[in-house]
């Protein structure tokens, strides 16, 4: 096996570890942040807990597109940056390797997970994420079947209240019953019972709620007084509120997948503000995962530090350009959705510019004897840092004295 090739597979391995990890990492911590928020929301619309992670699933698609470019970038960047740091990049260059050459392998995982990214945002995400919207939906109208919540009174419908002091078998099983019902004509129908179980019919719009050991009150207009009976079993139909069916998908342009969109955004029977949200979103999409083929040389552009330095300002700095470099995007969506300019060039504009600017710091490193493009930070960095610490001493020293 020649030295090329195990050049390669030693940097495949340096940048597969850091890769992983901070995709996971990062992809995760989006997640964390938003399972508690869904936690929040199903138990105020009073949903089954596991409802969450149904949710929380519907969002790995949409959030692993976010955490992929970061996990690439910062592969990269520590892989290269190891390699600067115990001068094994100063070793390749020297025996012949040129940065073009080991760009190679990062290439290769470029284009392979451009081309992931490509199919969950052009594809999976919009099929995960209306079914996301489902189940919010489901959780507001209550198709989800809320549990019945002991000690509160629970309403079942619009003119049926209930109330238990017990409950087992999730929610099926009941103890302590107490049942208020208001019928057409202003009757009225009291129920206490010892126990209780909901039971099935045929009608997928009634249940039964079938009692026993309890007392019946009944009262209506016409009687002199309420009447009341006691009984040892006792069935009350329950008419579950109708539901109209969840929205077709691709009432919302997220919704909808990159074929989709381009129909849309490209059909004169949509209205011209459709039209243009439809193609915003598309190139919204597509610029994202093309600026994935930026990231190898971003990554090596920031991650070979000054001589005799090993600041770690290139891997602060490679995190903030793509988060900053998103939140445009996201601002030039919205605005080449407005109508206020047209939405390839608010797109493509700002991808262009992006480009240029890591076409620069990589030709900087790679073809400028001693170029460095992130020197100059590294230097501004360290003098800060330097008044800081001497600040610091200074302070430390006065309390002491």
């Amino acid at each position: 096996m020649n030295s090329a090739k195990l050049v390669d597979r030693y940097l495949a391995r340096l940048i597969a570890v850091p890769l992983a990890a901070s995709m996971v990492i990062a992809a995760m911590l989006l997640l964390l942040e938003k399972m508690l928020n869904l936690f929040d929301f199903v138990a105020q619309e009073g949903g089954p807990v596991s409802v969450v992670w149904r949710m929380l699933a519907n969002l790995i698609p949409e959030y692993l597109s976010l955490g992929i470019p970061i996990g690439l970038m910062l592969g990269i960047l520590l892989a290269f940056r190891r390699l600067a740091v115990s001068s094994e990049l100063d070793v390749l260059l020297a025996t012949g390797f040129s940065y073009r050459r080991l760009l190679r392998v990062p290439y290769f995982y470029a284009i392979g997970l451009a081309l992931l990214n490509l199919l969950i945002v052009g594809f999976l995400s919009p099929y995960s994420r209306y079914a996301y919207e489902g189940l919010r939906y489901e959780l507001r109208t209550g198709a989800l079947g809320s549990s019945i919540k002991v000690g509160e009174f629970t309403h079942l419908g619009k003119d049926m209240t209930l109330r238990v002091e017990r409950s087992e078998d999730s929610g099926r099983a009941l103890s302590g019953i107490f049942v208020m019902a208001e019928r057409d004509g202003g009757r009225k129908l009291a129920v206490t019972a010892e126990h209780g179980r909901f039971m099935a019919t045929d009608d997928p719009n009634t249940i039964i709620l079938r009692l026993r050991n309890g007392s019946l009150v009944h009262d209506q207009p016409s009687f002199s007084a309420p009447r009341v009976l006691t009984f040892a079993n006792h069935d009350l139909p329950i008419d579950l509120p109708k539901e109209e069916a969840f929205r077709m998908r691709g009432d919302k342009n997220a919704e909808m997948t990159i074929p989709e969109l381009a129909v849309s955004g490209h059909t004169d029977t949509v209205d011209k503000k459709t039209r243009r949200k439809s193609r915003a979103e598309m190139h919204f999409r597509l610029t994202e995962v093309a600026m994935m083929l930026l990231l190898p040389l971003l990554g090596v552009a920031l991650a070979v530090p000054p001589k005799r330095s090993s600041s770690a300002v290139g891997v602060f700095l490679s995190v903030v350009m793509i988060v900053a470099y998103y939140k445009v995007n996201e601002y030039m969506e919205a605005l080449g959705g407005r109508g206020g300019v047209s939405p390839f060039f608010a797109l493509w504009v700002p991808f262009a510019l992006f480009g240029a600017l890591i076409w620069w710091m990589y030709r900087t490193l790679a073809h400028k004897p001693g170029g460095q493009p992130i020197g100059a930070l590294e230097r501004q960095a360290s003098k800060i840092g330097g008044v800081f610490r001497r600040w610091m001493k200074k302070r430390n020293l006065g309390a002491s004295a």
